[in-house]
């Protein structure tokens, strides 16, 4: 997969310009590029070839020079791969206290049974020689082509070209590492301006099928020097992951692999429970996960619009979200949305058959602020005002569904024949 820097960079710059940035928040939209400055103090990572992707960066590691507190969450599907179950079992033994992650891309290491729990160790124990740690200190991470085994001998072999690699501890690069389908690389970094000084936030992640709500073939690594005890951390990382990484939708389909985790170095501020500043962390923790998670829905397979689902009036948040939910993964709709198609009904039909309570004479839907369905079935709008609307590569589709106090926000894409073109040759 060959990508272009300057769509990375423009695609990174437009969405920053829309995104609407506290103060005392800055975003860092070019260090990535130029490697100055991404990671935060007391970090170093790296992205080098293995060859599990021909000549493409397909192995990473990040690296912390003191111990680290670490929160992670994973995927909900049962079928989880042998990283996942390793990074787990690595986080509860070590009670949240990590030095270092290792990732490879090109393949999964998932539905491999006991080898694939061997290879995922093989790369702790590699990695922590590496690095002069323990391997229960070090987390793992895949993504790829499932059923194959992992071609360790390259990965081993490869594994002593990070140590040079870290003197550009470049965003980029460990980004470039994570990729399969992903057609740019996915980065970010925020200087955080709090009362107790300043620290800084940064995370790559990849993702581009396999993608819906409760995670899915898509892995995010952030890495900040504020200094937070590993259970406030998990809390913080938990809540930021409802609203951005578990509100995404490409296709409906949960991946064996997701992993969103977090190191915090201990450098910089200490943050407490119930604090201002640590309110004010939280935030741009959460601003930061939901950009990298738009970039995902953007470079979604085969997609060409970023379509934000909000549901409000709902009876409860419950209701709100599976009603989002539906509508941003019905592949009617996502068709629609590709065609141009100011096809209201098959928004308020997926509504329906979500599971939430309403009455349906009292649904209305907009296109960014443009009301397509008012109560009572009323649909006298404009379709060249819908048309002009459903042409932009960005746009709202908001849903009242009544009076009710439930909100929810979801964002998604379309669906094009170019999916289907990835998809039906990915392993080839």
């Amino acid at each position: 997969m060959t990508f272009n820097l300057q769509k990375a960079q423009d695609i990174i710059d437009d969405l920053s310009a829309s995104t609407s940035w506290p103060a005392g928040l800055t975003p860092r939209l070019s260090c990535g590029f130029d490697d100055s400055g991404f990671w935060p103090e007391g970090f170093h990572a790296a992205g080098v070839s293995a060859g599990i992707r021909y000549d493409k960066r397909d192995v990473m590691l990040l690296y912390s020079e003191k111990p680290a507190s670490a929160a992670a969450v994973f995927t909900t599907n049962l079928c989880c791969a042998a990283p996942v179950t390793l990074s787990r079992e690595h986080l509860r033994q070590s009670r949240g206290v990590m030095r270092a992650l290792i990732c490879n891309s090109g393949n999964a290491n998932a539905a491999t049974g006991q080898k694939g729990m061997d290879d995922a160790s093989a790369m702790a124990d590699g990695a922590a020689e590496l690095l002069g740690v323990q391997r229960g200190e070090v987390l793992v991470a895949s993504t790829g082509v499932i059923g194959q085994p992992l071609p360790m001998p390259k990965i081993l072999a490869a594994l002593p070209a990070l140590i040079p690699a870290f003197l550009r501890n470049s965003g980029l690069d460990a980004a470039e590492a994570i990729m399969t389908t992903d057609t740019f690389p996915k980065f970010l970094s925020l200087d955080v301006l709090l009362s107790s000084g300043p620290v800084r936030i940064s995370g790559i992640a990849k993702g581009s099928g396999m993608i819906c709500p409760d995670m899915a073939t898509m892995l995010a690594f952030l890495a900040t020097d504020a200094n937070i005890e590993p259970a406030l951390l998990q809390r913080m990382l938990r809540e930021a992951n409802e609203r951005s990484f578990n509100a995404i939708t490409v296709d409906g389909d949960t991946s064996t692999n997701d992993m969103v985790s977090i190191l915090a170095a201990g450098s910089g501020p200490l943050l407490r429970e119930e604090s201002r500043d640590t309110a004010r962390f939280a935030e741009a923790l959460g601003l930061l996960m939901t950009f990298l998670a738009k970039l995902i829905v953007i470079d979604g397979e085969g997609a060409t619009k970023l379509v934000e689902i909000r549901v409000e009036g709902a009876l409860s948040v419950e209701d709100a979200q599976r009603t989002a939910k539906t509508i941003a993964n019905s592949p009617l709709v996502k068709t629609a949305l590709h065609g141009q198609d100011a096809n209201w009904g098959r928004i308020i039909a997926a509504a329906g058959r979500s599971g939430a309570t309403f009455r349906q004479e009292e649904v209305a839907i907009s296109f960014d602020g443009l009301a397509v369905l008012k109560p009572g079935f009323r649909a006298d709008f404009s379709e060249e005002e819908a048309a002009f609307i459903l042409k932009k590569p960005s746009y709202a589709i908001t849903v009242r569904l009544g009076d009710g106090p439930g909100k929810a926000v979801v964002w998604t894409c379309d669906l094009s024949k170019e999916y289907i073109e990835i998809n039906g040759s990915y392993r080839s």
